[in-house]
């Protein structure tokens, strides 16, 4: 059974930074993707960004491009999301997300039911 669990969440004022880390464990296998999400009180669940473990290729949510930079590293099974120049309108609980099911699956990046495997969440606060 995969587990994500994410870290590095916290409070913090406008212009702030922060890294999220989110460590994969319990596969035998690669996830074909992976991605953050965000969900604020009273909002639908939204992609942050997300990437495809092997072609490296990366999707950004218009409203972070430029500020936030997601990365994987494959040697210790974690995802991060560097995460610069915060504004009060990125408080929110950021989650972990993995596709295990492959490229073949008909979602894409951008859509929850892409994923198979989700974290529990980290919390972040942006005050100004």
């Amino acid at each position: 059974q995969v587990q994500l669990v994410e870290s590095g969440g916290g409070s913090l004022q406008t212009g702030g930074s922060l890294r999220l880390s989110c460590a994969a464990s319990g596969s035998t296998g690669s996830p074909y993707c992976m991605a953050w999400f965000r969900q604020a009180p009273g909002k639908e669940r939204e992609a942050v960004a997300a990437i495809v473990t092997g072609g490296g290729s990366t999707y950004y949510a218009d409203p972070v491009k430029g500020r936030f930079t997601i990365s994987l590293d494959n040697a210790k099974n974690t995802l991060y999301l560097q995460m610069n120049s915060l504004k009060p309108e990125d408080t929110a609980m950021y989650y972990c997300a993995a596709d295990y099911r492959g490229k073949r699956w008909p979602y894409n990046l951008v859509s929850s039911l892409r994923y198979n495997y989700w974290g529990q969440g980290t919390q972040v606060t942006v005050s100004s």
